[in-house]
């Protein structure tokens, strides 16, 4: 009998199959602590975060104190670089540095010129303004701290007790470098609370500072109040997307939605357009950017209203604009599904109505500043917004803050700016 064709051939019984043994693991060696240097904090996995909440904290040695400089040591106890420790915030490590060489105090005067030389030596930023971002935080490896400049005015933002500790002996580096004499300091009292910053610390600080200053940015001019501004008084983020609006507005008609103090509506008039209409729901931001309007001589229309309400009215009454600009609020805080949905859907219903008031061909401009929502994902809530009521988009530039906003590779979530700009079509 022929042999069959190996192929058809029944399969040879298996064998049974051993039963697994788990490999033996060696025990770890204990770490010996005695030789690091004090103080130290050590962490529970190999990460390269600045920020290190408690889940990833093991332990910290007995003489670490709040906002001590220590140094940081991996789960198998090599160096891994420096920060400030309070084990009483919510981020109770700040890793400023990651080097396996020991680093100490010294390492913030270095990081300081560092940021300095980046905005006035490499970008030559005061050739065009005098207001930017001096310092951006973990972008610049100085978490926790972030300060905007206004002229002779630094705006300083703390968030860590670390920083609070530090900041009056920097003060008068701060100023050399950039060329400044003044200095307000804020500190938001819940988190203040949190870290255990004395707002009083800066009380002399803040009374020897003005509260209004004036700037100028591409030819522009503008009135900073520090005591009535959002956040740090003004947006220097945004300062090449004003700049940019001036390209498609020559003759045009243009709305500027959630204007703020101006910015974008004073740049499109600069930038030659017929009308620009400026909407806000606050009246302290729409009495500023009057103010602006007036110290840059240009004629703007102001209406003070809830873009929401305002955009359906329009959109009723079959208004139409060549430019229509959407930068508004922060609208998504948290990670939590409702609150993040929510927060979602303001931006693609209010996407959605200022898309249906540009006029064919026109040009769009939409911003996000929620740093909790994704370039992509802000991306697919304005074409929804967009295919909804069937129109299309036609992007051509997707931009973010200008490069005083640095980023570093080991914290790309603090990336919050997202313009896009399209035609629509």
């Amino acid at each position: 009998m022929p042999d069959q064709n190996p192929k058809e051939r029944p399969a040879a019984p298996a064998a049974a199959a051993a039963p697994r043994v788990p490999a033996r693991r060696e025990p770890l060696e204990p770490v010996d602590r005695s030789t690091w240097a004090r103080p130290w904090a050590q962490l529970k996995y190999f990460t390269f975060q600045p920020a290190i909440f408690p889940r990833l904290l093991g332990q910290a040695s007995p003489d670490a104190r709040p906002g001590d400089f220590v140094n940081v040591y991996d789960k198998n106890g090599n160096l891994a670089g420096g920060g400030l420790f309070n084990p009483r915030a919510k981020i109770p490590l700040r890793v400023v540095c990651h080097s396996t060489e020991p680093v100490n105090e010294s390492y913030f005067e270095a990081a300081i010129r560092r940021a300095v030389e980046l905005r006035r030596t490499l970008f030559k930023l005061d050739e065009t303004t005098d207001a930017y971002r001096l310092i951006n935080s973990d972008g610049d490896g100085l978490s926790g701290l972030t300060i905007d400049r206004y002229a002779d005015t630094l705006l300083c933002e703390i968030t860590s007790l670390g920083i609070a500790q530090r900041l009056p002996k920097w003060l008068p580096l701060l100023h050399e470098l950039a060329g400044t004499k003044f200095a307000r300091v804020q500190v938001d009292h819940d988190l203040g609370s949190l870290e255990g910053i004395k707002p009083s610390t800066f009380n002399e600080t803040n009374a020897a500072a003005p509260r209004l200053v004036k700037i100028r940015e591409h030819g522009v001019r503008y009135e900073v109040d520090f005591a009535e501004g959002h956040k740090t008084g003004f947006f220097c983020d945004q300062r090449d997307n004003r700049r940019g609006i001036r390209r498609f507005v020559d003759g045009a008609r243009v709305l500027d939605l959630c204007c703020y103090t101006g910015g974008f509506s004073l740049n499109a008039k600069l930038g030659g357009a017929a009308d620009v209409t400026s909407v806000d729901l606050d009246e302290v931001a729409i009495a500023q950017a009057k103010r602006n309007m007036n110290l840059n001589q240009a004629r703007l229309k102001f209406v003070h209203a809830d873009a929401f309400a305002y955009a359906r009215q329009m959109q009723q009454n079959g208004e139409k604009w060549d430019v229509v600009i959407l930068d508004p609020p922060k609208f998504i805080f948290t990670r939590d599904d409702h609150g993040n949905w929510e927060g979602r859907q303001k931006y693609e219903d209010l996407n959605l109505l200022a898309i249906s008031l540009v006029k064919p061909g026109g040009i769009f401009v939409t911003c996000s500043c929620s740093g909790l929502l994704s370039l992509e994902d802000f991306e697919a809530h304005v074409i929804k917004a967009a295919h909804r009521q069937n129109k299309r988009l036609q992007f051509f530039d997707r931009t973010g803050p200008g490069p005083d906003h640095p980023v570093y590779s080991n914290c790309l979530e603090s990336r919050y700016l997202k313009l896009l700009w399209a035609r629509v079509v």
